[in-house]
Formats: structure tokens, sequence, C-alpha cells
């Protein structure tokens, strides 16, 4: 080729326009035809974003890893159960109760997964579909919200915020998708039921069957699993107790997930057609409520757990415990009726000084194995937080002498030659005051008998316990030692601590037990001298696992048969002169003691067993920093100083049907009560 050639063939590339890696606006094109991008550009354009928004998605999923999970979905309530195995109360920040899917019905799993995600054992964990509305919503202003899996939604209980924002939603995906090649579906089926909200303040599948229907998850069928399901798409928006529209709204739902579940083959049409009716929920109500009497039991279970157990107020404070109390739940509600109606028909502290700032304490205890079966430990425990029936620095009174009797049966007494002298209930100190071994027709000393005695000669030991005379057991105390009738007391059931100090005044019940203690106390005499330390707890489960260390606890003789035998006869014939007298022919075997009459006494008692109960109940007047109120003119009661009241709450309480259901008489037992006795010394 020429040189002149060449140097025209440079001249037409120079003056040829350049070729562009994207022809736009193209060329060759006039008007607005210059704008519109050819398909080759689209498809390119399209591709780069694409796999743009895969490099982004495989940096982002490769960053994102599964995180720890939450403080809240840890978080666990602790349940506490009546004696029977129905819940009492569910105490934790979060009401919640964890359950392996195998104790979950298969009929409830099914209704889950009907209602929110219908090939949850088919997918990947993920929906496309929802994230991509996500970013719609994003687009136009509104919450990120959008269809998601079962896999999401638990991701989004347990390792997430509740945030509605397009990063939280892009986390959600990522770990999903990764949560979903790690665990099992099961697993992630069982942590969503146990962690979704399923309004009224419960977590999880068990709580949630409990504040619904009050039944363990377990024992829900294919309807009232039904429901919970509807309620996965917003608690509060299916509560027919919330109004009629979303009454209306949650049998919609109900209904359509039972036929949702006919369609995907879970239940057949037979079994649909059996469920017609409405699986109505109980009325709202607090499962953490610890009003009323609940507050005082949870507190006495608790302290007896951290006792028995190594858990501590940490451990507790974590939840996940299923605390099975002995507790009945009849007799709990009875006892705090019959306190209640006795108090309001005879306590009236708007019409008497006298009957302002008056307490009752009380506690049922069974003989048999010192299960704690009852308490009533004030009017509510959200606004009384002393519990009445376990607390301390209320004299015992009268109610203390049958341990005296009892140390003297099982000891004897020291003559005045130190020998030891066998004291039986016909034994009595005569005028010199030796302590004969029966009756004998020597006069009385006037000091030691009431004047109703005067005429019935030598004052027994059985005859001072029903008269209600102090002075023999006064005595009576000095000449057995008054270390031997504070073990008896302490063997038979009543707290080394709370014994007062051995004065004179000791055998007469200067000693403070709690209304457990002595009701604890007694029940060794029904007992015929077995102890068995009170306890309140059965025991306690974490998971499936039972914490160590609540074993019943043993028991032990404390004194002779004889000798419980012995006290319960005396304490038989001390029942004709209490207020509680005309139950004797409702009841079985029954003993007991009550305070009596003085105007500076500053408590009430009433003690009383059955062969299958017993119960303690007692009365005072209190104001916080101040010592205990005389009971003078309590009730207006002006011969007994507010001493019948315990009686009656007393008799009220084991005479009624529920007790009666509880601790049935025994064949061949016979009545037996308590009677008023002496006051409780300052």
């Amino acid at each position: 080729m020429s040189e002149e050639a060449q140097q025209s063939r440079s001249r037409l590339r120079r003056s040829a326009p350049s070729r562009r890696r994207i022809d736009y606006p193209r060329r060759g094109r006039r008007g607005f035809r210059r704008w519109l991008p050819s398909w080759k550009l689209l498809l390119g354009a399209f591709s780069t974003v694409v796999v743009g928004l895969l490099a982004l998605f495989a940096a982002v999923y490769a960053y994102v890893d599964i995180p720890s999970e939450n403080a809240a979905a840890r978080q666990e309530a602790n349940v506490y159960y009546w004696s029977d195995g129905t819940q009492m109360v569910s105490v934790g920040a979060v009401n919640r109760q964890n359950l392996p899917l195998s104790r979950i019905p298969v009929s409830v799993r099914n209704a889950a997964i009907a209602a929110e995600n219908a090939r949850f054992y088919e997918d990947s964990g993920v929906s496309v579909s929802g994230l991509a509305r996500a970013v719609a919503n994003m687009a136009r202003g509104q919450e990120t919200q959008g269809g998601s899996t079962i896999t999401q939604q638990y991701v989004k209980n347990t390792y997430l915020s509740q945030e509605q924002t397009l990063s939280r939603k892009v986390q959600e995906f990522c770990i999903a998708l990764k949560l979903d090649s790690r665990k099992t579906k099961d697993d992630i089926l069982q942590g969503y039921l146990n962690t979704s909200w399923f309004g009224r303040g419960a977590y999880g599948i068990q709580a949630a069957s409990n504040a619904y229907y009050g039944i363990s998850a377990e024992k829900l069928n294919p309807s009232q699993g039904a429901y919970l399901a509807a309620l996965l798409k917003g608690g509060n928006d299916y509560d027919p107790a919330l109004g009629a529209s979303r009454h209306k709204r949650a049998v919609e739902r109900w209904s359509w997930i039972l036929d949702r579940q006919v369609e995907l083959g879970m239940m057949s049409a037979g079994e649909r057609a059996r469920y017609k009716v409405f699986p109505a929920p109980r009325p709202q109500s607090k499962s953490t409520n610890l009003s009323g009497q609940t507050g005082y039991l949870v507190d006495i279970a608790k302290r007896y757990v951290k006792k028995r157990t190594n858990l501590t107020d940490a451990d507790l404070d974590r939840g996940g415990y299923r605390i099975h109390t002995t507790f009945d739940r009849a007799a709990v509600k009875q006892l705090e009726r019959s306190v209640q109606g006795v108090l309001k028909r005879n306590i009236d502290p708007k019409a008497r000084e006298e009957d302002r700032h008056v307490q009752v304490g009380a506690a049922s205890v069974r003989p048999d194995d010192g299960a704690i079966i009852a308490l009533y430990g004030g009017p509510d425990a959200t606004s009384h937080f002393t519990n009445n029936a376990d607390t301390s620095g209320v004299p015992a009174g009268s109610v203390f002498k049958p341990f005296v009797l009892a140390a003297a049966l099982q000891h004897g007494a020291v003559a005045g030659d130190g020998s030891v002298q066998a004291v039986s209930t016909e034994s009595a100190f005569d005028e010199s005051g030796r302590l004969t071994a029966g009756l004998s027709p020597v006069r009385q000393d006037r000091a030691f008998v009431s004047p109703l005695d005067r005429s019935r000669g030598l004052l027994t030991l059985r005859k001072a316990m029903a008269a209600g005379v102090n002075a023999p057991f006064e005595r009576l105390g000095s000449a057995i030692g008054l270390a031997r009738v504070e073990d008896m007391a302490v063997g038979a059931g009543m707290l080394r601590d709370s014994m007062a100090p051995r004065s004179r005044e000791f055998p007469l019940g200067t000693s403070s037990p709690s209304a457990i203690r002595v009701a604890s106390s007694y029940a060794t005499f029904a007992g015929e001298g077995v102890r068995h330390e009170p306890y309140s707890v059965t025991k306690v489960l974490r998971g499936d696992d039972p914490v160590a260390g609540l074993a019943r606890p043993a028991s032990r003789r404390v004194m002779n048969p004889e000798v419980a035998l012995d006290v319960t006869s005396v304490l038989e014939d001390t029942a004709f002169g209490t207020p509680a007298a005309p139950a004797i022919s409702a009841l079985g075997r029954f003993a007991g003691a009550a305070t009596g009459r003085s105007d500076t006494q500053r408590a009430a008692w009433f003690a009383g067993y059955t062969g299958n109960l017993s119960t303690a109940v007692t009365m005072f007047r209190s104001q916080p920093g101040k010592a205990l109120l005389t009971m003078a003119g309590t009730g207006g009661e002006k011969t007994v100083r507010g001493s019948v009241f315990p009686a009656r709450i007393w008799a009220d309480y084991m005479t009624s049907d529920p007790l009666r259901k509880i601790a049935p008489p025994r064949p061949g037992d016979a009545a037996l009560e308590a009677a008023p006795t002496t006051p409780s010394p300052e």
C-alpha cells in the first residue's frame, strides 16, 4: 500500500465516530428515540443490578452470623402448681414456660403450621416474596413488615429485636437461611411455639394455654389449638374478651384454620365436622397475679425451696422452674372465706376503736406427713406484706400448755427429795404444793382454782386445762424443768428461736411460734407422738429434670404414743367450753386450745386437730413499728376479749364442705375440740 493510501485511511478513521461501550443516548436515532434504551442495554443493566445485589447479599450473608439468643427469649417464668397439679400462678418478668415439642399435641403444631406457614417442612426457612414486600413497603414509607416464615418469626423472637426496619429484615432473612441449615425443622417449630406472643401477657404455647383455658398445653384439643394458632397473627386482635368485633374476628380465623388443615390434609373432614362450636376462652385474668393469698403461698414455697436446695434468688430469678406445692386450692379458698366471714360479721373498725388493726393468721398441716395444706397470711399479699401465718412475735398463750403436760407425762416431775415422780392427767397439786397421783378430797388452794371449780374437789391437770387455770401448769413447769418443756415444744415442731426466755411464766406461753408451727406441733399429738417437719413443696422441675434436695422430710418419734393419746384425751375434755363446741357432732377427732379472758391479753388463739388435719388460728392487733395492742373489747365481746373469734373461724373452716372432702372423719374417731383457757401473758 502506498504512503498516500495509508494516510487517506488514517484520515478516515479519525473522522469516523468512535465506538462506545454503552450506546446511550443511542446514535443514529433522532428525537425521543435516542433516549429509549435498547433491549441489550436493559438486559445488561438488569444483569448488572442482579449481580450487584447477589454480591451484596453474599457479603451480608457472610458477615451476618447467628447471634446469641436475646435475654428475653431465654427468660422464663417460674410456675407454681396446686397440690392437684393445676397451675396456681406464673411468676416472672416474662410469662413463659418452655415445653419440648413432644409434649405439644400434633394437632396444635398442625394448627400453627396451617395458620402461619403451610410449606414449613419443605421451604428453606425464608420467604423471598416477604422480603420483596418489605422493600416495597419501605419505598412507600410504610412499615417493612411482610409475610414471614415460621423460621423467620422464630429468628425475630429469639435473636433480634421487634423493630420493623429494612436492615433488621435483611438480618432476619440471612439468619433464617443459616438457621434452617443448622437446626432441624422440629427444633425450629419447638422454639417458635415457645417464644411467640399470644396476648394476655403470655409468651409460648404453655403460658397461652393456661391464660386462655386454664390447662396445660398437653391437654389442648384440636379446636382449642386452632384458636390459639389464630392468636399468632396478633394476640389482642383475636381475644374475645376485648370486644364483640374481636370475638367475631376470632371465630372467623379459628374456623378458617380448621378448614385450612382439612385442605392441607392435616385433618379429615369428619374430624373437622366435630368442631362446630367456638371454644370460647375463659375471661381474661393476669396469670402473674400475686394478690389475695397467692403471694403468701408463693413466699412460703420459695423460701422452702431455697432452704432445701442449692437454688439461690439469682437462680430462681432466671426462671424456668416448675414448683409443685402441697397447697390445696379448695382448702385455701375456704380458709380465706372463713376468716373474712367471721371478721365481716364481728369486727367493725369504723364503730369500735378496739376493732382497728385486727390481724388474723392461720395454717393447716396434715398430720400424716407434715404437708402444709392451707394458710391465711393476711387480707392481700399485695398490700399487707407480712405473712401472718408465718410471723413471729405473737405470744402463744394457752395453746402452749399441752406441751407442758406432754413433757410432764413423758419425763415425770422432780419431787422435793430429788426423786422423779410419775405424772398422770389426774395428778394435782395439794394445799402444800405437792403433786399427788390422783384425786383426793383435800380442799384446794383458791390461788390455783377458778371460782367455778371450788366445789369440784382437787383440781387435776385435766380439770385445770379445761378450766383455763394457769397456776398448776406454772408449778408443773418448774417441777419437771423448763428446759424439758422447751425441748418437748421444739421436738414437737416449734422453732428454737421462737422460744422465750425460761422465766417463771414460760410454761404459760410467752414464746411466739407461728401459726404454721403451732399447727405442725399439734399435728404431732394427732400423729400419736410422731413428728413430721412441715413442708410446702413436693418437687421442683427444670425442664424435665428434678431439682435435688426435696425428698419428703423424715419423721421421728418425740413422745411416747400413750403420752400423745393422754394429751388428746385431756383436750377432748377441754373442748366442751369453746365457742366451736356446736361443731363437734359434725367433725371427727379434734383437740386444741384457745386463749382466754384477760383485759390485758395481746393475742387470741385456737388450735385443733383431727386425725387428718391440724389447724391453728391466731388473732391479734398490730401497727407497724409498735408493740401488739391489747385485745380488750375487740369485737365488743366483753367477757372473752376477742378470744371467741379464732374458734369461730376454726369451726367454720373445719366443718365446711371442702374440708369434709379433704379430711373426712376416720372411722371410730371420737369428737374432740378445744376450750378457752387463760390469757397470753404480757
